[in-house]
């Protein structure tokens, strides 16, 4: 039995590795979050915006995809509002502000671990014929 969230945790490397971790899933809302590091730093010493980015990509995916029908991204929009900092939790947020057949859009809030918002990033997906085969969400 394969759940969504095992499948997006063990086949996204690149958010794996980021340190990105899928901590709730449920049609059409997801929730993770990162610890930044020092590896996660910019020239300027803050949070690089790429992680931001990994981060709400990895619920994007989530929430695109609790439907199970195969759904891709193609087009994202990010606001950076505050940096964070070595040592902040980033907590990304994404809720699916509308279910359409074929291009659904999403919205992501990404704050620190006092609730503080960093980043807003919305997107939109076209959904595929295919079926997305998982037993469970998460």
């Amino acid at each position: 039995m394969s759940s969504l969230k095992q499948i997006l945790t063990d086949g996204d490397n690149f958010a794996r590795e980021t340190g990105c971790r899928i901590t709730d899933i449920r049609e059409g809302y997801a929730r993770a979050e990162l610890t930044v590091e020092r590896r996660h730093l910019n020239a300027a010493g803050v949070c690089q915006g790429g992680v931001y980015f990994t981060l709400a990509d990895i619920t994007f995916a989530a929430v695109m995809n609790s439907h199970q029908q195969v759904t891709v991204g193609v087009q994202n929009s990010i606001i950076y509002l505050r940096s964070a900092h070595e040592g902040d939790t980033l907590i990304a947020e994404t809720e699916e502000t509308c279910n359409h057949h074929r291009l659904p859009f999403c919205e992501t809030r990404i704050t620190n671990q006092h609730g503080d918002l960093l980043c807003i990033v919305t997107g939109s997906g076209y959904r595929k014929k295919d079926s997305f085969n998982y037993d469970t969400l998460g």
